[in-house]
């Protein structure tokens, strides 16, 4: 097949050397957006007069059909041709004559990649808002169920204070709600359109640029041909977007992989997103969560190929753009899939309340709102922080928890302790008195939670 751009050549490509710089072998996933940005372009071209309607009309119904012939297999992806540009090209010139040769008018591949990657780039930011979305959802049904499910809170893995489990879910909301207003903001930034700049310098031919980003629902036209070419910050954005997304995906994979060991026992996953030993029959493995956890590394290494790829590239356009396209498709592939795996594996999931209960009432979680009932009583919370420590060192010493130890015990270290104590070091009582924006009592929730519903219709 000749080359789009052979002319100049007298002497044949070597082969491994084609075969290295060709595309299409991951190219050939952007065919849709080449052929949506090319029937724009033939439209923009009529109404400039540069084809004549006759012309459009038999581009547009070429492109369609190509489209369609991709999708049912009628057209074969072969390394017969180059990129997705060249294959789309050749085949409607061959289909429809010396009018196929026309579209490329005003147009070079440099532009129309960086089309064909807005557009690829943009339809995918939608469809991982929604991912995210439908996994927020899954986490405000299973907060609406937990609102009173009592649990430890940590820090440094250790028991700190007791939370609700609607509470530590509401967390990782947070985190998602962060996400999608990132990838909204991605989208907002990049969505200018660079088709009209040429190779680099713009075109002598009287395009409409404006006319062909409203086609094409972009915003504006973007104001400089070379940066429009050169321009894969939005990718870098992008995927950067979706590391931070695999890190809040990995940190709860993490504490799913914990609550599902023996040792916690908060959580029982699916069976559905389990796996087994194939040499220890009494095993479950939590082998998604893992999975999750370990794909964050790559999407990480699809960042970072991208950054380093485009650190010392001069303008314009240099080959070295052409990496871009297989770390994006794996970043935002392997970012949607583990999305949609998390969804599922959460929504089955069975939470242990009575495990989780049980296990914030060990390890003096209790013990802040000890002293939180000494100041109530007007001492210091320096000298109440003193106290309690000495009660829980006491509680270890004789192996019990602070709610065993006898109201002489507490008056041996303080006068102020009442029969009450006990009420408010209970789970419940802890838990409720925290209120203010954002704390785990179960009005503070419910107020949050109602905020959320609202945000995320």
């Amino acid at each position: 097949m000749a080359k789009l751009w052979g002319g100049r050549f007298e002497g044949a490509t070597d082969k491994s050397a084609y075969e290295f710089n060709a595309s299409l072998p991951f190219d050939h996933i952007l065919y849709h957006e080449d052929i949506e940005g090319s029937i724009a372009h033939a439209g923009m071209l009529c109404r400039q007069g540069i084809l004549t309607e006759e012309e459009k009309d038999r581009i547009t119904e070429g492109l369609r059909q190509i489209c369609t012939d991709i999708e049912s297999g009628a057209i074969e992806i072969t390394d017969e041709y180059e990129d997705i540009h060249s294959l789309v090209e050749s085949i409607l010139t061959e289909r429809i004559g010396d009018a196929g040769k026309k579209l490329h008018t005003g147009r070079s591949r440099n532009d129309q990649v960086a089309l064909d990657m807005k557009l690829y780039a943009r339809s995918r930011i939608d469809r991982l808002s929604e991912a995210v979305k439908e996994l927020q959802e899954a986490l405000l049904s299973k907060m609406e169920e937990n609102v009173d499910t009592y649990m430890p809170g940590f820090t440094h893995l250790q028991k700190a204070q007791p939370v609700t489990l609607a509470h530590h879910l509401g967390a990782y909301y947070e985190m998602f709600l962060r996400d999608r207003s990132r990838l909204a903001n991605t989208r907002k930034v990049m969505n200018t359109c660079p088709l009209g700049a040429g190779a680099l310098a713009g075109t002598t031919y009287p395009l409409d640029r404006q006319y062909t980003s409203d086609l094409l629902q972009f915003d504006r036209p973007t104001m400089n041909s070379m940066d429009s070419v050169s321009d894969r910050d939005y990718l870098i954005e992008l995927m950067s977007d979706l590391s931070l997304i695999m890190m809040h995906l990995s940190r709860f994979a993490e504490e799913i992989i914990l609550w599902n060991s023996d040792e916690y026992r908060f959580v029982e996953i699916d069976d559905g997103f389990s796996t087994g030993s194939s040499i220890m029959p009494q095993k479950k493995n939590p082998d998604i969560a893992e999975l999750i956890r370990g794909k964050t590394g790559r999407v990480y290494g699809d960042l970072m190929a991208l950054l380093t790829t485009m650190k010392a590239l001069p303008l314009a356009y240099d080959k070295d753009m052409q990496e871009d396209k297989e770390a994006a498709f794996d970043a935002i592939d392997t970012t949607l899939s583990c999305l949609m795996l998390f969804t599922g594996m959460l929504k089955t999931m069975r939470f242990r309340k009575e495990v989780m209960e049980k296990s914030a009432e060990r390890g003096f979680t209790n013990a802040t709102d000890v002293a939180d009932y000494l100041v109530r009583r007007g001492l210091p919370f320096r000298d109440a922080h003193t106290v309690t420590g000495h009660l829980v060192l006491k509680a270890i010493g004789e192996g019990k928890s602070l709610s065993e130890l006898s109201l002489s015990d507490y008056r041996k270290e303080s006068p102020l302790f009442e029969e009450d104590i006990y009420e408010a070091i209970s789970l419940k009582e802890c838990v409720e008195r925290r209120q203010t924006l954002g704390a785990p009592g179960r009005e503070a929730m419910e107020k949050v939670i109602s905020q959320y519903k609202k945000m995320n219709q």
